[in-house]
């Protein structure tokens, strides 16, 4: 079987594994902690980041981009870039607005004061960088809205990686509770769409130790 290394609040592991159910493809979760640079993960990815994807026949792909474009290539049904340019254009435009912009101004910030210091014992949490965070996604959320008052989904009529990114890093800050929910009722409508997708109630179901999630993070009506 195929596996996925991944760590549990990583948006590009969600995203894959997002990917992965929504194609109906089969895989093992394989934990890796990346703050932990462990020598025989090392080995398969120098980078010793996640996600990384192991066919069965040993074939491994590398990183959230050479992932989703090895499974389009490999497994396109159902399609989440697009049937023509000008769709996959706009799709791998706004996935790369939540897979670098927002990561930069949002999770990246979340991640590490709440998670990777915490368990890397690398400093304590500052809470002026998390206030940072909570402020810088209100205008990500204002720009949801923007786009869900114009499109059925993120990109366009259909679901596609837009959705798919978008969710999974607002996911993973999501966890914390550190979404305003209450004053962006329409992205709050398009996250809800995802959360009951099966794909997402798998991620939201996810057991992390040593962390606990907001009381609202499972419920599909928030």
């Amino acid at each position: 079987m195929r596996q996925l290394y991944h760590y549990w609040i990583c948006p590009f592991s969600r995203k894959i594994r997002i990917s992965l159910r929504e194609k109906a493809l089969d895989f093992k979760l394989v934990l890796e902690n990346p703050w932990k640079r462990r020598h025989e993960f090392l080995v398969v990815n120098p980078a010793g980041s996640v996600p990384v994807l192991e066919e069965e026949d040993g074939l491994i792909v590398i990183g959230t981009y050479a992932i989703t474009e090895y499974l389009e290539e490999n497994h396109n049904k159902p399609d989440f870039l697009g049937q023509d340019a000008i769709s996959r254009a706009e799709v791998r435009r706004l996935t790369e607005w939540f897979d670098i912009k927002f990561n930069k101004e949002v999770t990246q910030l979340i991640i590490t004061e709440k998670v990777i210091k915490r368990f890397s014992k690398s400093g304590d949490t500052d809470a002026a960088t998390i206030r940072c965070a909570t402020q810088n996604i209100k205008h990500h959320l204002q720009y949801i809205e923007y786009l869900t008052d114009r499109r059925n989904w993120l990109a366009g009529d259909n679901f596609s990686y837009a959705d798919i990114s978008a969710a999974a890093h607002i996911s993973c800050v999501d966890f914390f509770g550190d979404v305003a929910w209450d004053k962006f009722p329409a992205a709050r409508d398009w996250y809800s769409r995802i959360k009951s997708r099966p794909s997402m109630q798998i991620i939201l179901k996810d057991k992390i130790a040593g962390l606990v999630a907001a009381d609202h993070y499972g419920d599909l009506d928030f």
